[in-house]
């Protein structure tokens, strides 16, 4: 039994099981099984950090916002506050999740979100050449209209 201190990383895409399940509703319901096995960690009298990814629920976020000012001229949001919004929303999805498991069985536990921030070096060459694809996932045909709509989007392959 327990009392480590385990660090579990939650990838956003493990939040989207298919192309027919990106509904908010849909990645709760991910969310909700993962919570079993995470209370089942903490059941065994362990400590819980939950990290998380975020890259097809910001990018789901930014586009809404690039939608949004492109067809009712509405204010563009910033990738940093696209960043913070799924922080947020997702921690909350977590926490809810797990609370309700912890209640199903019975521990006196709660779970906490925490939102962060990062300084990152402007200078970083990493800017040059992005690793981190954010977004959901195009076919071709969606890839070669975006690309001709959008021409200075760096879009890969992932």
């Amino acid at each position: 039994m327990g009392e480590k201190t385990i660090l579990l990383a939650m990838g956003g895409n493990s939040l989207i099981k298919d192309s027919e399940h990106l509904s908010v509703e849909d990645q709760y319901s991910a969310v909700c099984e993962t919570a079993k096995q995470i209370a089942q960690i903490i059941q065994r009298g362990n400590r819980a950090i939950i990290t998380h990814g975020n890259g097809p629920q910001v990018g789901f976020i930014l586009r809404r916002s690039e939608i949004a000012q492109e067809v009712a001229q509405m204010h563009s949001v910033p990738l940093v506050s696209c960043d913070a919004d799924t922080q947020g929303a997702i921690g909350y999805q977590i926490q809810q999740a797990l609370d309700n498991e912890f209640r199903t069985r019975k521990m006196d536990t709660r779970a906490v979100t925490l939102i962060t921030q990062i300084l990152v070096d402007a200078q970083d060459p990493a800017f040059k050449n992005p690793a981190k694809p954010i977004g959901r996932f195009y076919n071709e045909k969606e890839y070669r209209l975006l690309k001709k709509v959008h021409p200075d989007w760096n879009m890969s392959e992932d």
